[in-house]
């Protein structure tokens, strides 16, 4: 499936869709392929925990924006997709460095969509989360 969006379309679409004060925390998009869309983190001290570490709702949000974005990118501009389910596996420690989120559509029907997302630093083989998220849409 082709996106309907560009790049800069969707970056521009999403920067206008989350607050302002919000929308740097939340990730960059930095490519738009066919079924896919890859958005980057550089995590900042409020998103770290106890050991250096970035904390999990930081994950989660960044995983969750990525699933809204590769849906937004091929079903087109409809604001009120919505998060109908969130699964995600932490299965590493993530440091505070870049983050990578490669988010896939799994199936894009008419009324709901599936992204699996895996989240990762450095080296794709080694995952730092993968999530399936779905959405009900408009």
């Amino acid at each position: 499936m082709n996106p309907c969006l560009t790049l800069s379309e969707l970056t521009e679409f999403l920067d206008g869709a989350f607050p302002s004060e919000t929308r740097a925390s939340l990730g960059s998009v930095v490519g738009v392929q066919a079924g896919r869309v890859r958005m980057t983190l550089d995590p900042n001290a409020s998103m770290g925990r106890p050991g250096g570490i970035v904390a999990g709702p930081t994950l989660m949000a960044l995983t969750d924006v990525a699933a809204y974005a590769v849906i937004i990118a091929h079903h087109g501009r409809k604001e009120m997709a919505v998060t109908n389910g969130l699964s995600i596996s932490f299965l590493r420690a993530c440091k505070m460095e870049t983050i990578i989120a490669d988010a896939r559509l799994l199936k894009l029907g008419r009324r709901l969509a599936t992204v699996d997302v895996r989240v990762w630093q450095g080296n794709e083989e080694h995952l730092i989360a993968q999530a399936t998220v779905g959405y009900s849409l408009p």
